[in-house]
């Protein structure tokens, strides 16, 4: 039997004391493998790959699937305009599926037996990546070390300086932050209690722009396609809306809500990109959408965020759900404005081929050439009917 391992390493803390741990304590070849879904710069990735060689790993490898995650997921989420309660546009729980999927296919293709990861017991990754790992890869061992042995920070730290390995631990931010390209979550002691909220220098983006910015987004069948009228990619359009929008501090809140595990959660987050995105495609698909086009859009794109949330991504009804989004975003094409200030952004308006709200057949309040005053008095006596009946049967 193979004895390489596969570790999903990030360097942070946890993921270097499984690298140490699983070639000195267990004997393993340890293969680390960093999975980038958009958050990592080049200077970050190379400082990751040194640490990884500097804690004895075989061999380590980057994995970039942002194109796959944008393509696969991120474009479906803006199609369903997805925040898990009203308030989160899913920045982690979404890029985990296709870090453990890309992490299976690495084990594959090196003939490891086993694949590891640095989660703890008390979250959602441990199910996220556990679960993926069973469904696509049953025959391999996943191995936890900081699940298992229920490790303190304490702990690992005193285990890797006894080991010779220095990274000022002690002193590295009290903040947990996870970056990709749909977002940035922000852990620390305010968020595990109710009534306490993360400060300004908790968030990776300061704020440094004062006054305002307009902003044209362009859609093309439910997809960003250019900003400021610069056609880019869905991937170059969020980066670059990113680069603008996060130095006002937009997108900035904190999220609460139920975990795969059955516990309440609460994270911060900044996601100034998915959410201006997000309520921008919104507008345009309220002029471009019918009434029973958007309710049930509404309906599945709700289950679509519970279930990519709680690591189903893998169910078949998945891409079901999938298939009807893209199919009503055949009209959503136009362009939409948004201005940019400090903490906050408003949707302004949008142009489109396909807009619904067209002067030739009303204008609201004003004006009807669609029909006239006495169609509308027979369809509100047809409409009222069954009204009448049930207070006549009833109010006696």
């Amino acid at each position: 039997m193979s004895n390489k391992v596969v570790l999903a390493f990030s360097g942070g803390l946890d993921t270097s004391y499984c690298a140490k741990y699983l070639s000195e304590e267990k004997g393993y070849e340890v293969y680390s493998a960093l999975v980038n879904t958009g958050g990592f710069s080049a200077e970050e990735l190379d400082a990751v790959e040194k640490k990884a060689y500097s804690l004895g790993v075989q061999s380590h490898v980057t994995i970039d699937v942002t194109d796959r995650y944008y393509d696969q997921c991120i474009r479906y989420m803006i199609f369903g305009n997805i925040l898990k309660n009203n308030t989160y546009p899913l920045s982690v729980s979404s890029e985990r599926a296709f870090q453990a999927m890309a992490i299976v296919e690495y084990a594959r293709q090196i003939g490891a037996s086993a694949i590891a990861h640095g989660s703890t017991g008390a979250g959602n990754d441990q199910v996220r990546f556990d679960l993926v790992f069973q469904i696509m890869m049953p025959e391999a061992e996943i191995i936890t070390p900081i699940r298992d042995m229920k490790l303190s920070r304490d702990e690992e730290i005193a285990y890797l300086k006894s080991k010779g390995i220095q990274d000022n631990w002690e002193k590295k931010s009290a903040y947990s932050i996870n970056k990709g390209l749909w977002g940035t979550s922000v852990g620390g002691r305010e968020t595990l209690q109710s009534h306490t909220w993360l400060p300004a220098e908790a968030y990776p983006t300061p704020q440094s722009r004062q006054g305002e910015e307009m902003v044209q987004i362009g859609f093309e069948c439910g997809e960003p396609v250019s900003l400021n009228g610069k056609p880019m990619t869905g991937v170059e359009v969020i980066r670059a809306l990113e680069a603008l929008a996060g130095p006002f501090a937009i997108g900035r809140d904190t999220h609460v809500g139920d975990t795969i595990i059955g516990i309440k959660g609460r994270v911060g987050f900044e996601a100034a990109a998915p959410l201006i995105l997000i309520k921008a495609h919104h507008l345009l698909e309220k002029h471009t959408l019918t009434k029973w086009q958007q309710y049930w859009k509404d309906q599945l794109a709700n289950w679509y965020g519970m279930l990519l949330h709680e690591a189903q991504y893998l169910d078949p009804v998945m891409r079901n759900i999938e298939r009807f989004l893209e199919d009503t975003q055949a009209q959503v094409t136009g362009t939409v404005s948004v201005r940019l200030s400090p903490y906050r952004f408003e949707v302004l308006g949008i142009t489109s081929d396909h807009d619904l709200m067209n002067a030739r057949f009303a204008k609201y309040g004003e004006e009807n050439t669609a029909f006239s005053g006495q169609d509308v008095v027979g369809f509100t006596r047809i409409l009222s009917t069954p009204l009448k009946i049930y207070h006549s049967v009833n109010n006696k």
